[in-house]
């Protein structure tokens, strides 16, 4: 059995002249939660179908557990939420997943012990015999995520899950998310939200005009370190002096506080003896984490692709 939930290898759709993914190369690890980000217009969602099978890609191959796009035996075992779903409003929560279950060739056994238990992990155990159409966007929301569970996968997409969530939504979709994670689940996130991505993945793919950009893992320290300084008396020599070792060296506005960026962790140290040496009083020497909105601006930029 492959280690990958998936992989995609130079995968490419144009639509008559335009190029909608250019260049999709990426793995995503069995149990991994994995974040794809970009800006509006950067080819998500085509990317999404093209490994779902909705849509056939113009070049390149990519395989889902192990199996080329398309394998029906694959595609039982992923679950699916789309961004923008329509679902059977005339059906009930329990009728809606009971469809869905028959839909999977489920025994009638084990949809009348999963559809309960699904019901509950999603909050709507007291729903059940509500009808869609008397759902609120989040209540849909968390019913779709019912129905991507339903098959129990291996593998599940979930496009844009927390929208139109409360805090409380949010929450109980990252504990979701966890609980898939500790039973081996991979998961492919498409979220907006980066506070959510970078409370929840692993490892963040960043894409831009149908190009695979970048790919980091959440876990590891980033090389550079942006670094904030105070000393007692800032002089326009000691930052001229600070370039030395790092890049951005600028004062912060009415706080005396120095904002520079050092190449490495191991520079800190360093700088550290160097100030007391020259004989400055040293206040303060704080490295700051990178956010995850900052690594998209970083590695992305900051226009929208519309």
């Amino acid at each position: 059995m492959s280690e990958f939930a998936l992989e995609a290898m130079g995968l490419r759709k144009q639509f008559g002249e335009k190029t909608a993914v250019a260049n999709l190369t990426l793995q995503v690890k069995r149990g991994e939660i994995f974040g794809f980000l970009g800006p509006n217009g950067a080819g998500k969602t085509t990317s999404i179908k093209m490994l779902l099978g909705l849509t056939s890609p113009t070049a390149g191959s990519a395989t889902l557990l192990g199996r080329p796009l398309g394998d029906r035996t694959a595609r039982a075992k992923i679950g699916f939420l789309p961004e923008h779903f329509r679902f059977h409003e005339w059906l009930s929560a329990a009728e809606f997943l009971d469809f869905h279950g028959r839909l999977y060739q489920m025994p009638t056994a084990e949809r009348r012990q999963v559809i309960p238990e699904l019901l509950a992990l999603v909050g709507l155990q007291e729903r059940a015999d509500t009808p869609l159409r008397a759902f609120s966007k989040g209540m849909l929301q968390r019913i779709g995520l019912a129905q991507a569970l339903l098959n129990d996968p291996e593998l599940i997409f979930l496009d844009e899950p927390t929208s139109g969530l409360d805090p409380l939504g949010r929450r109980l979709v990252r504990d979701i998310i966890n609980q898939l994670r500790q039973r081996g689940t991979a998961v492919f996130l498409n979220s907006h939200l980066l506070s959510e991505v970078e409370q929840t993945c692993d490892r963040v793919t960043f894409i831009r005009q149908g190009d695979v950009l970048d790919t980091v893992s959440l876990h590891e320290t980033i090389a550079a370190v942006p670094v904030i300084v105070r000393v007692g008396q800032p002089t326009p020599q000691l930052l001229a002096e600070l370039a030395a070792f790092g890049e951005g060296v600028r004062l912060g506005m009415g706080d005396g506080r120095i904002h520079l960026t050092l190449p490495t962790e191991a520079a800190l140290p360093r700088l550290a003896s160097w100030l007391v040496a020259q004989g400055h009083t040293l206040y303060e020497l704080t490295p700051q984490s990178l956010t995850l909105e900052e690594r998209f601006l970083q590695i992305v930029g900051d226009q929208s692709e519309g």
